[in-house]
């Protein structure tokens, strides 16, 4: 067992095990990827404020994300495609979110149906939703999500049309993928996973194989996906899902105030202020220039959560001191996955876990729940003054 004390550590394992076509569906951006780097680097500019001569004995990061006790403000993001990063993949994770006490939300464009992990878990987990056009499998899927006690609803707003990420398209990462050669040839050579992959019966999109019209294998998944999608997506469509649900639903890929005030007036538990990852809209500002604002406008009428470049605990001390109640994680999680299985991921949480506790500590504060702006140096502008 390799001795992990960072994310990155995670990720240079998970690089040198995983297929070059899933590593990069995961490590990537659209366009010139200039909203994904920033994600991360805009962290960077932030500085932590150290205190001293506190007392800090008792700590707690423990918290609450929409009213579900959570051992810190931290949760599992929906990730396509994890079932293909390792065998089971949306099994190992929210067996890993369950145990560490964290939430888990699994994505509509999973390799593992909501079934499957129902199935492997004993706790509520989310679950993630396109805004598709089909009513009727919408419909069937909020049943289904309802059966296997699904306790939210993660709604993505911002996938009407799909950004062009160029790795995506060499490597022929589609849904189902394109084999080729090359790619076939590169898996090949990742042996450990090859053996896993073979082991497994779930290769395919569980949630949506054998149960959207049409879609009774692979093969015919391709233009399903093609025109799944709904561009004319407006916020009666949104509220219109909401409704058909009928439970907690949290709005995620909300990026400029005025969208958040819509938001709040269509009933959102929570907000995810999230850029998709730097996956939709390159040039697009970073989540952390925007969460201030946001936080600003909508902070006391729902809950506002951040995703986007979260790769340690210092980082979810950042968001949290600039006004988030919560985050979510999708790559470091997606790096312990690959890395080392349900371990991996169980990891990934350790790792952030710990960067939390102590650097709080070393900002002054005891509680999670006292952490505030003070704690942080912001550059001058950094929310932005645009013209």
């Amino acid at each position: 067992m390799p001795i992990i004390t960072e994310i990155a550590d995670l990720k240079r394992i998970y690089k040198r095990r995983v297929p070059k076509m899933f590593y990069d569906y995961a490590e990537s951006g659209s366009w010139s990827e200039q909203t994904f780097r920033e994600n991360t680097s805009d962290f960077d500019k932030i500085r932590l404020r150290q205190r001293i001569a506190k007392d800090m004995d008792n700590r707690s990061i423990k918290s609450q994300m929409i009213g579900e006790d959570v051992s810190m403000p931290v949760a599992l993001a929906p990730v396509g495609l994890t079932g293909m990063q390792s065998a089971d993949g949306e099994i190992k994770a929210a067996k890993a979110a369950e145990k560490f006490g964290v939430p888990f939300c699994l994505s509509t464009m999973s390799i593992c149906s909501i079934e499957d992990v129902a199935a492997h878990t004993t706790k509520p987990f989310w679950f993630q939703v396109y805004t598709l056009k089909d009513d009727d499998f919408m419909g069937r899927l909020f049943e289904r999500a309802r059966a296997a006690n699904v306790s939210a609803m993660v709604i993505t707003v911002d996938l009407q049309v799909l950004g062009q990420r160029h790795k995506d398209l060499k490597n022929g990462l589609s849904a189902p993928p394109k084999l080729t050669i090359k790619s076939v040839a590169n898996m090949m050579t990742k042996v450990t996973w090859g053996l896993e992959m073979l082991q497994t019966k779930r290769r395919f999109f569980g949630n949506i194989v054998g149960h959207a019209k049409g879609v009774s294998d692979p093969s015919s998944l391709s233009s399903w996906t093609a025109e799944a999608f709904d561009p004319s997506l407006d916020w009666d469509r949104i509220k219109t899902l909401m409704e058909m649900w009928g439970g907690k639903v949290i709005l995620k890929g909300i990026l400029d105030v005025e969208d958040a005030k819509k938001a709040v007036e269509v009933g959102a538990d929570a907000i995810v202020v999230s850029n998709h990852g730097g996956r939709q809209l390159d040039g697009a500002l970073s989540s952390i220039r925007m969460l201030e604002d946001i936080v600003k406008e909508v902070g006391d009428k729902t809950e506002v959560w951040l995703d986007s470049g979260i790769r340690s605990g210092q980082d979810v001390l950042k968001a949290v001191a600039m006004g988030a109640k919560g985050v979510m994680i999708g790559r470091a999680w997606v790096y312990g996955l690959g890395a080392m299985g349900e371990k991996g991921v169980t990891s990934a949480l350790e790792v952030i876990h710990k960067e939390l506790d102590v650097s709080m500590a070393l900002c002054g504060k005891r509680d999670i729940q006292d952490v505030d702006r003070d704690i942080v140096l912001v550059p001058k502008g950094f929310s932005g003054d645009w013209a």
